[in-house]
C-alpha cells in the first residue's frame, strides 16, 4: 500500500485558519489510510491467533505505548497527545479484533 502525499501548507507556513483546516483535513484523510492499514494487521492478527484469550496482551499494549512513548519525545509530539491517542487506539483495535477473531469461528 503506498501513502499518497497531498499537497498542504506547514504548520509553520500557514497564515490564515482556512490554510490551517486545509492542511489538517489533508492530515486527516492520511491518518485515515494508515489507520485503514492498520486495521489490516489486525484482520490479520485475528485470522492467526488459535486462541481467543490471546486477543488481549496487556504486556504487548504497555509495550506498544512505551515505544509511542519514545518516539514521541523523538520527534518533538507531546506525550500528553501520544500517550492517550495511542491508549484509546489499542483499546478500538482490541475490541475490532475480537469481533473479527469471533466472526472467523462463528
Amino acid at each position: 500500500m503506498t501513502t499518497v502525499i497531498e499537497d498542504r501548507p506547514r504548520p509553520a507556513d500557514c497564515t490564515t485558519m482556512a490554510e490551517v483546516r486545509q492542511g489538517v483535513d489533508a492530515l486527516d484523510r492520511q491518518l485515515v489510510a494508515l489507520l485503514l492499514e492498520r486495521q489490516g494487521y489486525m484482520d490479520a492478527a485475528a485470522r492467526i491467533k488459535q486462541d481467543r484469550e490471546t486477543v488481549r496482551d496487556n504486556a504487548r499494549v504497555e509495550d506498544v505505548v512505551a515505544k509511542v512513548k519514545a518516539e514521541a519525545r523523538r520527534v518533538g509530539l507531546s506525550e500528553e497527545i501520544a500517550e492517550p491517542v495511542w491508549r484509546t487506539l489499542i483499546e478500538q483495535c482490541i475490541r475490532y479484533e475480537f469481533g473479527v477473531w469471533d466472526k472467523l469461528r462463528a
